[in-house]
Formats: C-alpha cells, sequence, structure tokens
C-alpha cells in the first residue's frame, strides 16, 4: 500500500508504554502496534508517561515521572492488579497535555488512536474536529464511541451489535474486526522444549476468579500434576496458601514468560466471561504450546478445537483436555502454524487497508472508491 498515515498513538495514563508493564494488554497494544506501523513506514507519534520507549517516529512525554510517581509508586502493579482513577492528578495531567501536544502537530488527516478507549474519551472529544479518531482495538466492554471502530474479534464486535441486529438491516460498513498483533522475536517455538522429567501445564494472567484460575487448580489436583501460575493477585489470592502442586512464580517479563510458555504442557485460559480476544492464547501458541480455553468469546475463534488445543464447558471437558495434552495428543506444530496468524507483519496489511478505507472518506470516493488495481481489471473486461 503506497499510502502513507500519519498516526497519533495515545498511550495508558496509569502505565508506561514499554515492556515491563507486559500485564496490560492494552498498553503492549500501543507498544507492539508503533513497533508494527513504524516498520511499514508510517508516521508514528506516541504520547505517554516518561519511560515510555515504543519504537516511534516521535515520543512526546506528556506526564513526568515525579506526577507519575507521585500519585502510583506505592503500588505494587507486578503483584497487584493496577490502580488508577481518571480523575487522579496523573490522568488530568495526560488530558492536558495530550490535547495541547498533538494539537502542536496535527495535519489535514491525521488519524488519532485512543488504545484505552472512553479513558482517554477527553482528549478525542477535544480533538474530534480536528482530526480523525479511531478505535484502534475495541477489547472492552463499554465506552464504544468512536465514529471509526476496529474490534479485536467478531465475538464482541458481534456482542456490541446485539441481537437486534439480527433484523433490522443497518451494519455499518466501517466498524470492522482486526485481531491483536504480536512480535515473534518476543517468543521462541522448540517441538522438544516439553521432553523434561518435570512437567506442568501452566496459567499466565489475572489470578482471580473471572480468569477461571480456580478451573485450572480443580482440574491439576484431580489429576495429580503440577501447575504453575503467573500473574497479578486478585484480592482472594493475596494471602492464600498455595497447594503442594501448585507453584506461584509471580511477575514474570517477556523472557521469562517465553520459557514458561515454551516449556508447558499445555495453558489454561478458562475465562469466565465472554473473551474479546485473550491474547495470552495466541502468546501460547506462538511458542506451539497447546490451549485448554472455555467454549465462549474469541476462544470459539482462534482455540480450533483438537487442533491447538480444547474449548471446555464441563469440569469432565477440562479434565479430559488436559489428560490429552499431557499425552501430546495435540501437535505443537500446528499450535505454532496458527499462531502464525498473528504476527505484526501479518495485521499490519489489515490496519493499513482500514486506514485507507476510512481516508477515501475523506479525500476519494468514500465506499465507491476503487483501486487502481480493480479499475484495470474492469477495462479488461469492456
Amino acid at each position: 500500500m503506497s499510502r502513507k498515515f500519519r498516526l497519533h498513538v495515545i498511550g495508558i495514563p496509569h502505565t508506561r508504554t514499554n515492556k515491563d508493564y507486559v500485564a496490560c494488554a492494552y498498553t503492549q497494544k500501543a507498544y507492539k502496534f508503533c513497533k508494527m506501523m513504524t516498520g511499514r513506514g508510517h508516521e508514528v507519534i506516541h504520547y505517554g508517561v516518561e519511560g515510555s520507549n515504543p519504537e516511534c517516529s516521535e515520543n512526546v512525554v506528556v506526564v513526568s515521572n515525579e506526577v507519575y510517581n507521585k500519585v502510583y509508586g506505592s503500588h505494587d502493579f507486578h503483584r497487584n492488579f493496577f490502580r488508577y482513577d481518571e480523575s487522579d492528578e496523573c490522568y488530568t495531567t495526560f488530558y492536558k497535555n495530550t490535547i495541547k501536544e498533538i494539537r502542536k502537530r496535527l495535519v489535514k488527516n491525521d488519524i488519532i488512536l485512543p488504545f484505552w478507549g472512553a479513558g482517554v474519551r477527553p482528549i478525542c472529544d477535544a480533538l474530534e474536529k480536528e482530526a480523525i479518531i479511531i478505535g484502534p482495538g475495541i477489547g472492552y466492554g463499554d465506552g464504544m464511541w468512536a465514529e471509526f471502530k476496529i474490534f479485536e474479534s467478531y465475538s464482541i464486535y458481534h456482542a456490541y451489535c446485539g441481537t437486534t441486529s439480527i433484523t433490522n438491516c443497518n451494519q455499518n460498513h466501517y466498524e470492522v474486526v482486526i485481531p491483536n498483533y504480536f512480535d515473534i522475536n518476543d517468543f521462541s517455538y522448540n517441538p522438544n522444549s516439553r521432553k523434561t522429567d518435570d512437567p506442568y501445564f501452566l496459567f499466565v494472567g489475572r489470578v482471580y476468579g473471572g480468569k477461571g484460575v480456580h478451573i485450572a487448580m480443580q482440574v491439576c489436583e484431580k489429576l495429580g500434576v503440577k501447575l504453575k501460575i503467573a500473574g497479578q493477585l486478585g484480592e482472594e489470592y493475596q494471602n492464600y496458601e498455595w497447594p503442594e502442586n501448585i507453584e506461584y512464580v509471580g511477575h514474570v517479563n517477556a523472557e521469562q514468560r517465553n520459557e514458561l510458555m515454551r516449556n508447558a504442557l499445555a495453558s489454561f485460559l478458562p475465562s469466565q466471561y465472554v473473551e474479546p480476544f485473550g491474547g495470552v492464547q495466541i502468546e501460547n501458541l506462538l511458542c506451539g504450546t497447546p490451549t485448554i480455553t472455555s467454549d465462549w468469546g474469541a476462544f470459539a475463534e482462534n482455540n480450533i478445537e483438537g487442533i491447538t488445543g480444547y474449548r471446555c464447558r464441563t469440569f469432565d471437558d477440562y479434565v479430559q483436555a488436559a489428560i490429552n495434552c499431557f499425552n501430546e495428543k495435540i501437535s505443537f506444530e500446528d499450535c505454532y502454524k496458527q499462531g502464525l496468524n498473528f504476527t505484526l507483519d501479518s495485521i499490519a496489511l489489515k490496519y493499513e487497508k482500514f486506514f485507507n478505507d476510512v481516508l477515501n472518506i475523506y479525500d476519494g470516493e468514500g465506499w465507491y472508491q476503487l483501486k487502481d488495481s480493480t479499475k484495470k481489471q474492469i477495462e479488461t473486461l469492456k
């Protein structure tokens, strides 16, 4: 695609856009997006907290370390869930300075991308008449307000449309689905890495009931197998005494995550809500690791039954899935191949197409705009 875009990436006010904040999916989407689109030759301007270090054309600091540490410095986000308030000093400073800094740089047909959605809406509301606002990867349950919307999966898109869309003929052609994307350099695949005297299953994510960690624990207890758990602790697990077969490894960085995933027999993702995407599932696949998931949300799209793992509804389903993975009935190679559908190089093309479609509204024939190659094909028919 020859057109080059100017993209203003709004980071997340309560994190820094770097790999240390690996526990925040929104932060990591912004971080990876900058690398993905800068690498394609687009101009990417990132706005974030001091200490952010995405690969981009320009990294604009809108909140100093002094302000950030004043508000969040005493909070251990590695061990505990993120803490923030959209009226705290970090957020209000972020809003004010980002509006000012974007205005300094805006030119016609620039695109603003609020990765934190409604959490940074005040910025977009202030600039909506001056730029094009696109929701770049909707994975949240509400606050879907941008005129142009990109959803992480058909699951969340259809949930957003609701059952009324089944009878009403009014779908929006500029509400699209583009899945999450991953840097293949963060993962390594070795089909023989599981040949170990210490086999284990894995759970990576927020450690609370919503992510279904209790199901993973119950299954592994029933089978008498080892389970490693990594992630931020929910309130109910703050002072929890872990059973003998469970190892809580705490926060893991990108390298430690890769090692855990690459060597696991399988990973549990038994989310008890409709997962908008569940990026940990794809991260496992890029390590060749099968996934045992619930049977709803994006897992229905990305976890191919019997190929990349198993989708479960009953306890017996989960137990049988774990037994099958213990006996290596899922091909590690098939898992890895499915994961390759979500690399930066693959997904960048989808973003470029949608950005181009949107800009055609402003400087072309809108929905009716034809590619030059399509026009040439039409000529051959005449």
